[in-house]
C-alpha cells in the first residue's frame, strides 16, 4: 500500500491550504505541484468524466487541466474564490470545450459522409426549358411597344437610352414602357415583389 504523500509545510509545522501551494508552483516549485497534483487530480478527472462520459478523453482533458494548473498558476487569484473552485472552474471549460470539439468533428465527419444530391441533367433541361415557355408565353401578353422595349434591353442588350433612339421616343417614355412591361411580367410569372 502506497504512503501518503507527505504535505509541504511552512516553518511553522502546518499543512500549506491549497492556495498557497499555488502561489509555490507558481514560482516554479515542484514539490509543491506534487501536492497540487495529489490533492486535485481526483476531483478534476471526477468533473471531467461527468462533462466528456468517456474515460479516456476524461484522463486527456484531466492530465490538460492539471498542466495548466502547473504553467498558469500565478493567475490563481485567492480574493475571487478558493483554490479549488478555481481548478474545478478550468476543468469543467476544458471538457466543457471538449465536449464541443468532438461535436463538432462528428458533424463535420456526418455532413461529410452523407451523399451529395445527384445532379439530375434531364430535370435541369426540362426545368429550363418549360421557364423560358413562360417567359415566351408572358412575354407574348405585353404590348407591343412594351414587348419591343424590353427585347431590345434584355435580349439585345441596348441601355434605356440607346432603345429610345432605336425605336425614336423619349427616354421617359422607354422607361415607363420597361417599368409597366416588367411588372406585368412579374405578375405573369408569379413571382412576389
Amino acid at each position: 500500500m502506497r504512503e501518503p504523500a507527505k504535505t509541504p509545510q511552512p516553518l511553522g509545522g502546518e499543512p500549506l491550504d491549497l492556495a498557497d501551494l499555488l502561489g509555490r508552483v507558481a514560482r516554479g516549485d515542484q514539490d509543491a505541484f506534487g501536492q497540487v497534483y495529489e490533492r486535485l487530480s481526483g476531483p478534476i478527472y471526477g468533473l471531467a468524466l461527468r462533462v466528456v462520459r468517456d474515460p479516456a478523453q476524461a484522463e486527456e482533458v484531466a492530465q490538460d487541466v492539471l498542466v495548466e494548473l502547473w504553467r498558469k498558476a500565478s493567475h490563481y487569484r485567492p480574493d475571487r474564490g478558493s483554490a479549488t473552485s478555481w481548478a474545478l472552474t478550468v476543468a469543467h471549460r476544458r471538457a466543457v470545450d471538449r465536449v464541443r470539439s468532438s461535436q463538432a468533428d462528428r458533424d463535420r465527419e456526418e455532413r461529410s459522409a452523407a451523399p451529395a444530391p445527384e445532379y439530375d441533367e434531364v430535370a435541369e433541361e426540362v426545368g429550363t426549358r418549360l421557364e423560358h415557355q413562360q417567359v415566351r408565353r408572358c412575354m407574348r401578353g405585353l404590348t407591343p411597344t412594351q414587348h419591343e422595349s424590353i427585347t431590345l434591353a434584355y435580349y439585345g442588350g441596348y441601355t434605356y437610352r440607346e432603345v429610345a433612339e432605336l425605336l425614336g421616343v423619349g427616354l421617359a417614355a422607354v422607361k415607363t414602357r420597361m417599368r409597366d412591361g416588367l411588372i406585368r411580367l412579374r405578375d405573369c410569372l408569379g413571382v412576389q415583389p
